[in-house]
């Protein structure tokens, strides 16, 4: 039974062991060292409530203070101007009521009630004294004596030295086995944790404790577990494709760089044609690390928002007018459809991120037709949707395409446009401006992604 320094169960033990021990030294302290002043303060209570009673029915019968007198085994005296009208001095032993010193103290003090403690001489024994006043003429005084305990401590310290032996022994063991039942599920869930923290997920924390507070940590910890799983699985797909983005054009860089130095020395257009693509490359590497900067910036709040009015319109028209080569040389069309002018509030710069990522979406996914739609309408509040016709997404995969690079899971696709990161930093975008946002896409019909002003 060998246990850790400072581990919980040491301490649930511990704490078990004080408690017990406080429960029996409190019982020490009032059934034997207090037991003396609570048989008194017990007594003085009893003869005070006694006296009520005697003062309602002292006049009207007598025989129930004779009654009273025997069962309650106490001295009762009535007296009216100074002159005894009752007495039960005869009919119990040991009555001091008579002792006429606390008579004249009260009756000088002219006292409403009190109690005297006096020594019995008949039977030394210490006797308890209570006088009240009813009226002016009439006062009731009644003697208890106040039996000697030191036969009954002396038993009761016996039975307690017992009964305190008894129960020390059993509060180290039910302790022991009360503290190993606390603790077991929490040194598990350690033990599990640990294994959380090497990356290891393929476990659960159990939860069937019937304590209500380690089930709910079992609970967090599983919760906890899930979202990491899922963070580690993201961050391998971010690294590999974030590789697959730069050994891409690195490559491609590369080779035309090779192919200038060795090939193309004397042949002018043909180095320009592959320079360009070397430059086009590079810009595409720029292009991949300032979104990876800007998300990382939105998503660690360090990017304020810094709202204006502005037409909504006049934006989007012209971020559509920068796409005029994708127009001219692959056959791309732009439909819009809108009024002339809406003005919102809201971080403009911000906004045509959103606007310039989804439309870099519909481009790489949109159908044959190569046909991407933008509907601006207002229904309540400001809408805007952007629309490809390609091959729509699985229901199950919606909720996953806000992730970076989800769409790549399957099998990764190098972007006509952009950096696979878009629709992430739309998300962090939105959610920081608290618009709502969604998409609906059926399969064979295109995507639409919208927002809300």
């Amino acid at each position: 039974m060998k246990l850790r320094k400072n581990n919980l169960t040491r301490h649930i033990w511990f704490y078990l062991i004080i408690f017990t021990l406080a429960i029996i030294l409190f019982l020490w302290f009032f059934q034997v060292i207090f037991i003396d002043s609570y048989y008194e303060y017990s007594k003085t209570n009893q003869i005070k409530n006694i006296t009520n009673d005697i003062l309602k029915n002292y006049n009207t019968d007598i025989n129930y203070l004779d009654k009273l007198s025997v069962e309650e085994n106490i001295c009762i005296e009535v007296v009216k101007n100074r002159m005894t009208i009752y007495s039960s001095n005869d009919s119990i032993r040991g009555c001091i009521i008579s002792n006429n010193q606390y008579k004249n103290d009260f009756y000088e003090n002219n006292l409403y009630e009190q109690t005297y403690k006096l020594i019995n001489p008949l039977l030394n024994t210490k006797s308890l004294i209570y006088a009240k006043r009813y009226s002016d003429d009439i006062i009731v005084f009644v003697n208890a004596s106040l039996e000697p305990l030191n036969n009954t401590v002396s038993i009761l310290s016996n039975q307690l030295i017992i009964v305190s032996i008894i129960v020390i022994i059993l509060s180290f063991i039910i302790g022991y086995f009360i503290s190993k039942r606390i603790s077991k599920p929490i040194e598990k869930i350690n033990e599990k944790a640990k294994k959380l923290a090497n990356g290891n997920y393929e476990f659960a924390f159990d939860s069937n404790s019937n304590i209500y507070e380690i089930d709910e940590l079992a609970s967090t910890l599983n919760y906890a577990k899930k979202e990491l799983a899922a963070t580690d699985e993201l961050r391998r797909d971010l690294l590999a494709n974030v590789s697959h983005d730069l050994k891409t054009p690195l490559t491609m860089i590369k080779g035309y760089a090779e192919m200038i130095r060795d090939l193309n020395n004397n042949n002018i257009e043909k180095r320009n044609e592959n320079l360009n693509v070397i430059i086009e490359e590079a810009d595409r590497l720029n292009i991949l690390v300032n979104d990876i900067l800007t998300l990382s910036k939105i998503q660690a709040n360090k990017d304020e928002l810094i709202k204006e009015d502005f037409d909504l319109v006049e934006l989007i028209n012209n971020i559509v007018k920068r796409y005029s080569i994708y127009k001219d040389t692959k056959g791309y069309i732009f439909e819009i459809n809108t009024t002339d002018k809406i003005i919102v509030k809201a971080d403009k710069k911000k906004i045509e991120q959103v606007i310039y990522n989804l439309i870099n979406n519909a481009i790489n996914y949109t159908g044959e037709d190569n046909r991407i739609i933008i509907n601006i309408f207002i229904n309540k509040k400001i809408r805007v949707e952007i629309k490809d016709t390609g091959e729509g997404i699985k229901k199950e995969d919606l909720p996953h395409i806000w992730e970076k690079y989800y769409h790549s899971k399957k099998k990764h696709k190098r972007n006509v446009i952009g950096t696979g990161i878009g629709l992430s930093i739309v998300k962090t975008i939105l959610d920081s401006h608290n618009f709502n946002y969604g998409v609906v896409s059926k399969l064979g019909e295109g995507t639409t992604f919208y927002f809300e002003i």
